[in-house]
């Protein structure tokens, strides 16, 4: 079997804003998507991501950074395939989980346990795996009969319980998690950093949005810190994030 790689060379992402009527709905546009807008074309274009070189292997454990709008969720959805390079290349090998909302895959309608099987198929899991893994993820869960009641009676505690229970129970070669942790207890929050340590283990590669300085300093080892669309650094984690925020972030989260 392949290991799992990531090379990405000279890649360019854009989106033309099509029938923009004033500077306004550009500038508008640009603040939600990031980048920059080009003016060399009739047509508004949305600079993305520009420039991107990359290349991640088997064992890789990368924290992505930046503020909001500086690139990060496009990047992973470049290397999820979900966008295709306006320029350059970006080459995948491997299963790839991309975990960018834990709602999606869910539906309102079914059961708690139906939508495991469900949400463990839009991940890339066969049902003959999933249906074996039903019983660690009710028991992880701790939901109980609520797994029998529609996903539209539970709290939004609940439903996280749920897709982290899903999420955490895959065999991904290449993890791309997007931050979307956060609306549960913290005792129960400590048990899925647990389980999200034991994923992240199974994992060939991991690339992980997040403005949480405990879950990067967990899960990973280096990072890449975006902004306006390009990658500005990339190195071990303590360093990146220390340019980024301006003071040893790790050396303080040790302290604690």
């Amino acid at each position: 079997m392949t290991d799992p790689t990531i090379d990405i060379r000279d890649a360019r992402v854009d989106f033309p804003i099509f029938d923009a009527k004033s500077r306004s709905l550009k500038k508008a546009v640009l603040g939600k998507a990031g980048g920059r807008i080009g003016t060399e074309s009739k047509v508004p274009i949305i600079e993305a991501l520009r420039d991107i070189n990359l290349s991640l292997r088997k064992g890789a454990r990368v924290a992505l950074v930046g503020h909001n709008g500086a690139g990060k969720s496009t990047l992973l959805r470049l290397m999820s395939g979900i966008y295709e390079p306006t320029r350059g290349q970006a080459v995948v090998q491997g299963k790839v989980a991309p975990v960018f909302d834990l709602a999606v895959g869910m539906d309102p309608e079914i059961t708690g346990l139906d939508n495991i099987l469900i949400r463990g198929l839009f991940l890339g899991m066969t049902k003959k795996q999933m249906e074996s893994r039903v019983d660690d993820i009710a028991a992880f869960t701790e939901l109980g009969d609520y797994l029998d009641m529609p996903l539209r009676t539970y709290s939004t505690g609940m439903r996280v319980r749920l897709a982290l229970g899903v999420v955490t129970s895959i065999d991904p070669e290449i993890l791309l998690l997007d931050e979307g942790i956060g609306a549960v207890d913290a005792q129960f929050l400590a048990k899925a950093r647990d389980r999200l340590n034991e994923l992240v283990e199974r994992s060939g590669i991991l690339v992980f949005a997040s403005h949480s300085d405990e879950f990067l300093a967990d899960l990973c080892d280096t990072a890449i810190w975006m902004e306006h669309g390009t990658i500005r650094e990339h190195g071990p984690l303590r360093e990146v994030l220390h340019h980024y925020k301006g003071h040893d972030v790790l050396a303080e989260l040790e302290r604690r």
